[in-house]
Order: structure tokens, then sequence, then C-alpha cells
């Protein structure tokens, strides 16, 4: 499965952060779409709606074990997708900015 470093991502590529609620209120990227990965075939249509058409859809998670079965099962359905590898403990590490959705500073649990 295809997989890539936060430090190869850019604020163009479509994020697609699939903790659950609890983690990604406490913390997440900027303009990443958020779909739990408990209720993500449920709402796989949002994705399909939100996601570039032509583009790579990036999995991330907390540290790479959730969005690797995500990102498996995207290619299954045809979508370009990729695992961030470390997750969002990466990208926290990395220093990469971590919103709360409020204006402030997030923390990745």
């Amino acid at each position: 499965m295809p997989t890539v470093g936060v430090d190869a991502l850019t604020s163009e590529d479509f994020l697609l952060d699939v903790r659950e609620d609890d983690e990604w209120t406490a913390g997440h990227a900027e303009g990443a779409l958020h779909l739990p990965m408990s209720d993500f075939v449920a709402r796989y249509g949002e994705l399909t709606e939100a996601a570039p058409a032509d583009g790579k859809v990036y999995v991330i998670c907390r540290s790479g074990g959730r969005s690797a079965q995500v990102a498996q099962y995207l290619i299954q359905q045809g979508i370009d997708a990729v695992n961030v590898a470390g997750g969002m403990q990466a990208w926290e590490s990395a220093g990469r900015p971590v919103t709360d959705g409020k204006g402030g500073t997030g923390a990745i649990v």
C-alpha cells in the first residue's frame, strides 16, 4: 500500500482524518476532512463529494494503523489513497500545526 511521510505533504494535499470524535476535537490538521473510522462506511458519500476527482486522498489517524485500513478500503473502491506514516503523532512531531478548531492550539491524544 502506498505510504508517505508527513514531510512530503503540502497544504494543497487532500487530508482525510479517520480518528474518532474525541481525538479530532482535541487537535487536528487545519482543512482536513473528518470521517471517523467507526462511521466511515455509512458516511462514505461525504468523502466522494469532498475529495478531488483526480487527486490523491491522504489518510491519517493517530499513528498510522487505522488509516492504513481505510486507505486499503479506498484503494479497493478505486480511489487513489495513500496512508500517512506515523499519523498525527508524526505530524505534531514534525512541527506541523495542530488546531482545536476554535482558534487555539490543539493536542494529539
